[in-house]
């Protein structure tokens, strides 16, 4: 059963596992259950998502109830109107604090402006030897993307050399394999903690948050950080 984590008239949201996909997709036709699907089954109501997470992201996914609505928040997504934050565990220490402006290309090859501002929460040092050091640092961040481009965090925060631990495209293969084999970790360090928009309905400031699942809080424990 999904966690509802906001419900009114209008809209709905849940703490979306990771490795849920959010809809069917030609791309994972490994997948059996979708978080669309499982939402309308568990409220018995037609809903729609009107943003996306990636399947190894996990936490606030919001949908509408009505077409209406669904274009009203959409355009708000469009437009920059919705604060995105996001929790991360990425490699290295990071800065205290940094805006990344880095154009991300889309498929056709266009690039598009992309910004994504981020504060350092904690920074670990553990005795885990991944490569040739004896122990691994790593960044505890809270991530807020201006834009909202494809797999835009990912890609930043590999552009600046602290990739997001468990992210297997873009991240880095020695840390990703060894929290995969030697920790059995099958997902990526990336949870979506809250959204804040205005209401397309009653126009009042909401705010949703989603605390942290198992395997997110199992890493963390690992690197002794707490939230």
């Amino acid at each position: 059963m999904l966690e509802i984590i906001y419900q009114d008239d209008s809209l709905i949201a849940i703490n979306k596992p990771h490795g849920l996909l959010v809809h069917r997709s030609k791309i994972a036709d490994d997948a059996k259950e979708f978080a669309l699907q499982m939402l309308r089954d568990q409220i018995g109501r037609h809903v729609n998502p009107v943003h996306r997470l990636d399947r190894k992201t996990g936490g606030v996914l919001l949908f509408a109830f009505d077409k209406e609505v669904e274009i009203a928040m959409q355009k708000q997504f469009q437009e920059g109107l919705v604060d995105k934050h996001y929790l991360a565990i990425v490699r290295g220490y990071t800065p205290s604090e940094m805006e990344i402006d880095y154009p991300l290309a889309k498929e056709n090859g266009t690039l598009q402006d992309a910004q994504t501002s981020f504060v350092t929460l904690q920074q670990s040092e553990i005795p885990l030897a991944i490569g040739k050091h004896p122990t691994s640092r790593y960044s505890l961040v809270d991530a807020n993307p201006k834009t909202g481009r494809m797999h835009q965090l990912r890609k930043h925060f590999a552009h600046i050399f602290h990739p997001i631990i468990g992210d297997r495209p873009h991240g880095c293969n020695k840390q990703n394999r060894y929290f995969k084999d030697e920790l059995q970790m099958n997902t990526m360090m990336l949870h979506a903690s809250s959204l804040s928009f205005s209401h397309p309905i009653t126009s009042e400031k909401i705010t949703i948050t989603a605390e942290v699942q198992g395997e997110f809080k199992r890493m963390m424990d690992l690197m002794n950080f707490s939230f």
